[in-house]
């Protein structure tokens, strides 16, 4: 049982994070002048950028809502229905971020938006409340791309390695098991309560891990999530996924980027080049 102690510890320690990360933003941008964009001499972790950069979200999801519209004989498109929930992504933190929701686990987003895809579709009373729990659980159970794990192996060998995502712990945690993702532990927006592309999010790897910025790399799919992550003296390593919004590269949730922009200090195909141009 949670006590008022509880939760007044937690939001100490949260503040309390979120002040220090805070006071020592100046210094990284120190380091990110000095830093030489070739020199990845002094990188000793790695974090990544999740959904779609190591897992294929859309391609999982989609596939998991056919067989679940096969067994309820829901006739739905899973590419549209997939796209339809990934796109409400971006407006439900945009709530969180302007208080008209209050902070709120990823898991519990999902949720409210697929709630808002079902009456979307028709499907409002066609679905126990019961299934639409298992069906929000599907953000759980992502496949890899295949490089992925190879590459994330070889690199743990070298490096600290963890997801900095928008996914909360356990949500992470469990995908982890799901898709054999040898993570070090697990970094990312609930331990601040930001969500990307907020800075406290990317100055929080640093801290947490007790390196300098320019000590931790930012391994991602998505530019904006590099630009981010840049500007506050991370390193940046930039992975094509030219199939993450689907074999034309674009679709209503979003479009891939194919070409690296000048907050990319590495740009590489996959992960086990990536691995190769560390040294791992």
């Amino acid at each position: 049982m949670t006590t008022g102690t509880d939760v007044s510890r937690r939001h100490f320690l949260v503040g309390s994070v979120a002040g220090v990360i805070a006071a020592a933003k100046p210094v990284a941008s120190q380091q990110t002048t000095r830093a030489s964009a070739g020199d990845f001499g002094k990188v000793k972790a790695l974090v990544f950028d999740t959904f779609g950069t190591v897992v294929d979200w859309r391609g999982s999801v989609s596939a998991q809502v056919a067989d679940f519209a096969k067994r309820k004989t829901l006739h739905i498109d899973a590419d549209e229905f997939a796209d339809a929930w990934r796109s409400k992504y971006q407006p439900y933190m945009d709530k969180v971020r302007k208080a008209t929701l209050p902070w709120t686990k990823l898991d519990e987003l999902h949720r409210l938006m697929l709630d808002d895809v079902i009456d979307e579709f028709g499907l409002k009373g066609k679905v126990s409340d019961v299934e639409l729990a298992d069906l929000n659980r599907v953000w759980h159970r992502l496949k890899p791309w295949p490089d992925s794990v190879s590459g994330l192996t070889r690199l743990k060998k070298k490096f600290i390695i963890a997801p900095l995502s928008n996914g909360n712990i356990s949500l992470m945690t469990e995908l982890a098991k799901y898709a054999g993702l040898p993570w070090d532990c697990i970094l990312g927006a609930e331990l601040v309560r930001h969500y990307k592309t907020d800075h406290e999010v990317y100055e929080s790897a640093a801290y947490f891990l007790d390196l300098k910025r320019d000590e931790v790399m930012m391994v991602a799919a998505h530019l904006g999530d590099l630009t981010a992550a840049k500007a506050v003296g991370l390193r940046t390593a930039f992975v094509v996924r030219p199939v993450e919004f689907g074999p034309s590269g674009k679709s209503p949730a979003g479009k891939a980027d194919l070409e690296p922009n000048g907050s990319v200090d590495l740009p590489v195909k996959d992960f086990n080049e990536l691995a190769t141009k560390l040294g791992a």
